[in-house]
């Protein structure tokens, strides 16, 4: 398949402080896209009402989630980058969705299940959420939609709710979109061994540096093999990160460690926070730039907000007149 032609869209939510999940789940495939297509990344600030209710906290993620995503290598000449709250027309079509949708449909959801079982409060939002991220799919005309295998439900649904539209009102008003599984996603662990998530409390965050990062790293949980005895790198949950940002020489080697015996989870762990900082290092750099220019972050979301809402009005014009929803004024 031809990506260079094709609208893909991706989003993340801006709920804390991003961590190393959300770089090797999510940033880095959108950093790669961002080259491939028409790219359209949106930071879900709707989406984050779910969990996020004090104003100042959800304003001052979105601004650092632009401010990371800037600082990793996000180049808004290359994609549309923009906050999900710019594009009014989102909310619009997901009411609209969501008047089709039967409520078995989202008693299905797997990811609201998961995250009341994470311990999230079981409101409205979230038992609806995949209508609303099926709006912010189906709003640009996306074509590709990049997520791993445990949100290709949500994008089932998306299929299924343009479809069911464009039966019901007889036109080809809204684009199916195809699922695009991005098979290299990895599973990355958190200090206590476990799926590293907010939710756990258990995160290394991308931009942590000094203290706070050697502490975390320090901090990762191992078993009790002794230093001079060999250890399996594959059941390490400090080698499952090393192997993220190592070189193909650099993991053999300290593989090599691990087998050899004499290398404990103290050496293991001094690698690790050397390879984060490294890896690091440039973008921490050019956070640090931005940081002090925050008029450049806000502006830079306006202008990507503009180039959203155009895409979605395309879009939701033909839908308002084909459901007979009547405006009496224009959008500035």
């Amino acid at each position: 398949m031809n990506k260079q032609n094709k609208t893909i869209l991706s989003g993340i939510q801006p709920s804390g402080r991003l961590h190393l999940g959300n770089y090797f789940g999510a940033i880095r495939q959108h950093l790669d896209f961002q080259h491939k297509g028409d790219a359209f990344y949106f930071i879900a600030n709707y989406h984050s009402l779910t969990s996020v209710q004090n104003g100042g906290d959800l304003r001052q993620y979105t601004f650092d989630v632009a401010l990371d995503y800037l600082a990793l290598g996000m180049d808004p000449e290359k994609c549309t980058f923009f906050a999900q709250s710019d594009v009014p027309q989102v909310l619009e079509l997901s009411w609209i969705l969501g008047t089709l949708t039967p409520v078995s449909m989202m008693e299905k959801g797997v990811s609201y299940k998961d995250k009341v079982a994470q311990g999230l409060q079981p409101n409205i939002g979230l038992f609806t959420y995949p209508i609303l991220q099926a709006a912010d799919i189906l709003i640009y005309h996306s074509d590709l939609v990049p997520v791993g295998a445990d949100q290709k439900q949500n994008i089932e649904i998306s299929r299924d709710l343009a479809g069911r539209f464009n039966r019901i009102y007889n036109g080809d008003y809204l684009r199916i979109p195809e699922p695009f599984i991005v098979e290299s996603v990895a599973t990355v662990p958190g200090v206590d061994g476990r799926k590293m998530s907010k939710s756990y409390d258990n995160t290394i965050d991308i931009f942590d540096s000094g203290k706070a990062l050697k502490k975390k790293v320090m901090s990762v949980v191992t078993d009790s093999t002794p230093l001079e005895e060999p250890k399996d790198p594959d059941k390490c949950n400090v080698y499952a990160l090393i192997r993220l940002f190592a070189s193909e020489e650099k993991n053999r080697e300290i593989r090599d460690k691990y087998s050899s015996g004499g290398f404990g989870y103290g050496h293991a762990k001094k690698e690790l926070l050397t390879l984060i900082e490294e890896f690091f290092s440039g973008a921490r750099d050019r956070r640090e730039y931005l940081a002090k220019r925050p008029d450049t972050i806000w502006d830079m979301l306006r202008d990507g907000g503009k180039k959203a809402r155009d895409r979605a009005e395309i879009v939701m014009q033909p839908v308002r007149e084909a459901t007979g929803v009547v405006r009496h004024f224009e959008t500035q």
